[in-house]
């Protein structure tokens, strides 16, 4: 059953727990104070963006078990900002009674890439063709010539590394963990640049992933409680640059059959994983249909414009679940909304205050600036996002060019 409200009981004191301190902590720990309950982080440093809000900082590496187990005093459960998780070390706490949302079973086939691909095979979900980086070069023995009658060399010959049959450049590499915003992927666009990663990288480590033709970038945020529910939020539309998110549009401008079939694919991963609370699933869209590009088992960067344009946010419902409180409805409460991401394009250590009120003042606009130490290049300094009116997809899209070329205006994107 879904709740026709976000509003938190006031009698609740519920205290909730999350492993990391960034940006996505922050939004979490914002949405959790309107619902009326306590959260508390653990992460690095004091001057991370969600300090400024939890109500108790255990100011430990998110690696550190005897920091989480000091956190999980006093929480009705723990949950992760990322998915760097030490499922080894926090596996010793769950058999102590501490309750992790998602649970560490289901994390442990999504925190890995090749766990992840794995996975999507087993289910029989739809993804790119994918090897392990060290499988990919096969040494091919020419066949036997029956009309050579010279005597066979007493030493074998080895044959020269080829590509594997069927594969060929360009390909998209992959580290199975770490990876993010760009870092840890690479274009491998000929076999020079196959042989210099290969001297850089352990190649167990990495995976292979053939290159995918697309239309559109697509992401489905999904959710599910510990009752076994399931809800959806609209597909949205993503725009990256240089492989970090540039943009969000939502409601992604596609086929009802290909939004169903994203729901359906999101459902279905959940509930083979018994999976608990907030999931993005990230998807390629063109000539060969839906393709699963990543699976991030947590809030969402996509997911950022639910906090004005969402009855509930992924925030909100992040939090919702991990306190027993029922779902909120995920349904648009505005006919469209654009959200930009406010990349570093230059090192400094400015505020860029004149910039973000330059931004505010845009119509529909709201500002969230993470309070970071420094800027840098590609770096996500904050976002903003701004609602759309328009009444067809064909008038949000127009009214979204405008309002990316009005933001492009205050704020640059960062050189490639």
């Amino acid at each position: 059953m879904l709740a026709t409200s976000v509003a938190a009981d006031p009698a609740l004191t519920t205290t909730i727990g999350v492993v990391g301190g960034g940006q996505l902590a922050w939004m979490l720990a914002a949405a959790a104070d309107d619902l009326g309950l306590e959260l508390r982080v653990q992460t690095p440093s004091s001057n991370d963006p969600a300090t400024r809000l939890a109500k108790v900082v255990e100011q430990a590496p998110l690696d550190d078990v005897e920091a989480t187990r000091k956190l999980a005093l006093g929480c009705t459960a723990i949950t992760f900002e990322n998915e760097w998780v030490n499922l080894e070390g926090l596996a010793a706490l769950a058999s102590e009674g501490v309750t992790f949302l998602p649970s560490l079973h289901a994390l442990e086939p999504l925190v890995c890439k090749r766990r992840q691909r794995e996975l999507l095979q087993q289910l029989r979900l739809p993804a790119p063709a994918w090897l392990p980086l060290g499988e990919l070069l096969v040494s091919l023995t020419p066949p036997a010539d029956s009309n050579n009658l010279q005597p066979k060399s007493p030493l074998p010959v080895v044959a020269p590394l080829q590509m594997r049959p069927g594969w060929q450049f360009p390909l998209m590499a992959k580290a199975i963990t770490g990876g993010y915003d760009g870092k840890g992927t690479e274009v491998l666009r000929n076999r020079s640049d196959l042989d210099r990663l290969l001297q850089r990288v352990e190649s167990d480590h990495w995976i292979v992933e053939a290159l995918v033709a697309f239309d559109l970038e697509l992401s489905q945020l999904v959710a599910r409680d510990c009752q076994g529910n399931v809800v959806c939020y609209p597909l949205v539309q993503t725009q990256q640059h240089s492989q970090v998110c540039d943009w969000v549009l939502a409601p992604a401008d596609v086929p009802h059959a290909v939004q169903a079939y994203a729901r359906n694919v999101a459902a279905s991963l959940l509930t083979a994983l018994d999976y608990v609370g907030v999931l993005c699933i990230e998807f390629f869209y063109g000539p060969q249909g839906l393709q699963v590009n990543e699976v991030a088992p947590r809030t969402h960067n996509s997911g950022h414009l639910t906090i004005e344009a969402a009855q509930t946010s992924q925030f909100a419902q992040q939090a919702r679940i991990v306190a027993g409180l029922p779902m909120g409805s995920v349904e648009l409460k505005v006919p469209g909304a654009l959200m930009v991401n406010l990349l570093g394009f230059e090192c400094s250590q400015h505020d860029y205050g004149e910039q973000r009120r330059a931004l505010a003042s845009l119509p529909g606009a709201t500002v969230h600036w993470y309070g970071k130490q420094g800027s840098t290049p590609g770096r996500k300094l904050g976002h903003v996002t701004l609602v759309l009116d328009g009444g067809t997809a064909a008038l949000r899209e127009r009214q979204a060019q405008q309002c990316l070329a009005a933001v492009r205006a205050i704020w640059p994107l960062p050189a490639t």
